[in-house]
């Protein structure tokens, strides 16, 4: 089978498909905690105005959350990957957040963590870190209430009004002392989110580093991990081997999850990824074999998939999300390819073109034929 795609340069060219759909292990036991940070399906149909408040078709984007959790993922819910921060607002997240948790307790083995920032609060409405406590007290006790566990998410507000260190300390400090059962930290790097440039209080990783250590230290008993999404393997890997016990390591790191996955002998890092949402049934497969022992077989699965991951996550990052749900739409989980805030629009149709040839080289084209004409429809509208 084949199709032409472009390619750089404004040529087209053919393109033979060479990938072997590889099929997932249901009830396979993975050895390593593995959330899967999943996105939402839009609401083409009912949105009059793809910039006003997001619509959102629950039962495809609940559908996927049963995908995943088939697959033996658990679910890091209303985190980026779902747009929080860029078209998706918390009074969307509420309703995502209550509906996923709701849906969770009809799945025996089903688990699911969600995220409690302060996007309600305006970054220019911030006024104090007393403000920022506040943003973060309110979500807390959403989650809470509704019977979830939260995973403490970067804020802008708190990037734009600290003045240092000890404010980061102060706030995370008190939210994690209320906390009532264990929570998540969540370290994204401002590839991510440009506005959280210089979190934790500095612009210097170490002394960063140092910060969020203390913090993890003094509240160890309520920290379940820390998810850092830095693209530095060598970033992580410093701070997993300064954890306290039992508080565990979980990759964020779209670059290069399968070394710190595998780990080096000595620690590893679980994992708390937005390409798993991508990669789910490959993860699966390698997972599986991780936890069997078969070290050679993990890799050759997981290999394939860095670099469409490199592609999907490449600068500007934070506009990972489209590559996401292209890839759901290929995959016939959604009947569009529509995202919320038209975000779609946000990378290349070269860049979806080498998504394609990517996702097929990493068995990752559940169904050929349907990803082949829906690649056909994407580009004859394009104009290609």
């Amino acid at each position: 089978m084949d199709i032409t795609l472009p390619e750089e340069g404004g040529r087209s060219a053919r393109y033979q498909l060479v990938g072997q759909p590889v099929q997932p292990v249901i009830g396979g036991r993975f050895s390593r905690l593995a959330y899967a940070a999943a996105h939402v399906v839009a609401d083409p149909l009912a949105m009059t105005d793809p910039w006003s408040r997001p619509v959102v078709d629950w039962g495809k984007t609940m559908e996927f959350r049963h995908h995943l959790w088939r697959l033996g993922f658990r679910i890091a819910e209303a985190m980026d990957t779902s747009q929080r921060g860029m078209g998706f607002d918390w009074a969307s997240a509420k309703e995502l957040i209550r509906r996923s948790i709701a849906e969770a307790r009809t799945v025996e083995g089903a688990d699911l963590a969600s995220g409690a920032g302060t996007d309600h609060l305006a970054v220019s409405a911030a006024r104090s870190i007393d403000d920022v406590i506040a943003a973060y007290e309110e979500q807390f006790a959403f989650i809470e209430g509704q019977g979830g566990k939260a995973i403490m998410m970067a804020s802008r507000a708190l990037a734009a009004v600290a003045k240092g260190p000890d404010d980061y300390a102060r706030v995370y400090d008190r939210i994690l002392s209320q906390a009532s059962g264990k929570v998540i930290l969540h370290w994204l790097g401002d590839m991510f989110d440009p506005a959280l440039k210089g979190y934790w209080g500095s612009h210097d990783f170490d002394a960063a580093l140092d910060t969020v250590v203390a913090i993890i230290e003094r509240h160890a008993v309520k920290v379940e991990g820390i998810k850092i999404s830095l693209l530095d393997a060598g970033k992580e890997i410093a701070l997993r081997n300064r954890l306290p016990e039992g508080v565990v390591m979980f990759t964020g790191d779209d670059f290069n999850y399968p070394e710190l996955i595998a780990g080096d002998g000595r620690k590893h890092s679980h994992a708390l990824l937005g390409i798993f949402d991508a990669i789910a049934p490959v993860a699966n497969a390698a997972l599986v074999k991780l936890a069997a022992g078969d070290r050679a077989g993990y890799d050759a699965l997981m290999a394939p998939t860095v670099p469409l991951s490199r592609k999907i996550f490449e600068a500007p990052t934070e506009y990972y999300k489209a590559g996401i749900v292209f890839m759901a739409w290929l995959n016939g989980h959604q009947h569009h390819f529509s995202m919320i805030g038209g975000m779609q629009s946000a990378r290349g149709i070269r860049h979806y073109a080498d998504i394609f040839r990517l996702a097929d080289r990493a068995g990752l084209l559940a169904d050929p034929d349907l990803a082949v004409a829906r690649m056909k429809n994407l580009y004859a509208v394009a104009g290609v």
